[in-house]
């Protein structure tokens, strides 16, 4: 059996193509921990732009809240009004004169 010279060229090329992606896998693999522990660090921390917009975020919460509350009172108050206004008006009318 003759080996062709395109066969053997081919053959002779796939150690350098192997080589480099045995170097990148053993580059990737050398520099996880790296990456995995940076990765660690974000996820427990806030950066002052989260921190900033989590504020933000609460603020928002807590004014929306307040306003609710705000309406909800007045809305109280003009029914009570309202009850007060019909109490003395329907004392007035039993009121004989």
């Amino acid at each position: 059996m003759r080996l062709s010279p395109r066969l053997i060229l081919s053959l002779a090329l796939v150690p350098l193509l192997a080589g480099g992606c045995v170097a990148k896998t053993a580059w990737d693999v050398a520099t996880a921990p790296v990456r995995v522990g940076s990765q660690v660090v974000d996820w427990t921390t806030t950066s002052q732009d989260e921190a900033d917009r989590n504020a933000g975020r609460k603020l928002r919460k807590q004014q929306a809240e307040e306003e609710r509350q705000r309406r909800k009172e007045e809305k109280r108050a003009r029914e009570e009004e309202k009850r007060a206004r019909e109490d003395a008006e329907r004392i007035q009318r039993d009121q004989p004169y």
